[in-house]
């Protein structure tokens, strides 16, 4: 009798090992898209209640990212409306908030963009700074979206924070616009990029007045 459960107990071991061990195997790894996401603070997106941020010292946006409620403020009008219902005027000012929320949260957008190709990362040489760095490329569909068929070359370190872009306008071979991903601050576990300057020297976007809002 003794012996028998001896053989059960060694049994259920093995099988517990071997659950332990299946687990262990099928644990899903991430993408190149959520490592970049993660590492500016993806993971905590989700306690985000609200997300302010000023783009280029004359817009200033609040979004709510739960209900998706924007407010535009400029320095002669304010609009409000909600992304899930728009008029003409609201999709005016919506082009503009895609347009700046994407320089504040590119990191994000290679999760939240699914109809997006993005390639395997390569080891190349950053346009800017002259090291050798990791890149992939974004590129969008050629329909829908508010600049169907563009692409990105993002640039970014070991640690997966981005430090430079090449924007290409339509997928063309040239560059469109080549830029920095400088003095990154940390809002709430977000780290986020204020300051971008042209392979020229010259700055191009600042952002300011961020605030993230946790719950």
């Amino acid at each position: 009798m003794k012996k028998s459960l001896l053989i059960l107990g060694i049994i259920a071991l093995c099988f517990s090992c071997k659950q332990k061990e299946e687990k262990i195997i099928k644990a899903p790894e991430l993408s190149i898209a959520q490592k970049i996401a993660n590492a500016h603070g993806f993971e905590r997106w989700n306690k985000v209640s609200e997300v302010q941020f000023k783009f280029a010292g004359n817009r200033l946006w609040n979004w709510n990212p739960k209900t998706d409620a924007v407010k535009l403020t400029t320095n002669t009008d304010t609009i409000s409306y909600n992304r899930t219902s728009m008029d003409s005027i609201a999709t005016k000012a919506d082009r503009a908030f895609i347009n700046d929320k994407f320089w504040l949260l590119i990191p994000f957008q290679l999760v939240w963009d699914t109809s997006a190709s993005i390639s395997e990362p390569i080891e190349a040489t950053a346009p800017i700074a002259k090291t050798q760095m990791n890149k992939i490329t974004i590129t969008y569909a050629k329909e829908g979206g508010y600049t169907p068929g563009d692409a990105y070359d993002i640039y970014f370190d070991k640690d997966f924070i981005i430090k430079e872009w090449v924007f290409r306008k339509g997928n063309a071979e040239a560059p469109s616009l080549i830029n920095t991903f400088e003095n990154y601050q940390d809002f709430n576990g977000l780290k986020i990029a204020l300051d971008h300057t042209k392979d020229d020297g010259t700055p191009i976007v600042k952002l300011s007045d961020v605030v993230i809002t946790l719950e």
